[in-house]
């Protein structure tokens, strides 16, 4: 629930706390758990409400940074990390989650698809999908194939 909280925080404390509430929250809940089969999927959807609470009741904005601010950091820092960070935050809530959880987390396509309530193949795809706009993105920011692992 970290790893999930995490993907639309990008705050490791906020996501932290996030999850602590998402847990009291399903205590409090499981009545209204309908199929056990179904327990990581409604766990994770409990996970998104508390998460978006969150940043409407601290007015954060999404994970994703300013244009402005990401081209300001990458140009003080030079850091290829903090250009994939950004590239990876840039992406849609849904997308982020599944890179967040697969490659941040070391969470397997198996078990994305468990909690989040996914086929394997709809993972599957939308981790590719993810993928290309995250290289997309290194791409226009002028990174080539050996600056960040790939040919």
């Amino acid at each position: 629930m970290v790893a999930l909280a995490y993907s639309m925080l990008a705050d490791r404390h906020l996501a932290e706390d996030a999850a602590q509430e998402v847990f009291a929250i399903a205590c409090r809940d499981i009545e209204s758990l309908k199929s056990k089969e179904r327990f990581a999927a409604w766990l994770a959807g409990i996970c998104r409400n508390v998460s978006r609470q969150m940043l409407r009741a601290n007015r954060i904005k999404p994970a994703a940074l300013s244009d402005e601010h990401a081209a300001k950091s990458e140009k003080d820092s030079g850091d290829r990390q903090e250009t994939i960070r950004r590239a990876v935050w840039n992406l849609r809530e849904a997308e982020r989650e599944l890179i967040v959880l697969r490659y941040f987390d070391g969470f397997s396509q198996a078990r994305i698809s468990e909690v989040l309530g996914l086929s394997p193949q709809a993972v599957n795809g939308r981790l590719v999908r993810a993928k290309r706009k995250i290289a997309k993105y290194l791409k226009r920011n002028g990174f080539t194939g050996d600056d960040y692992g790939t040919s």
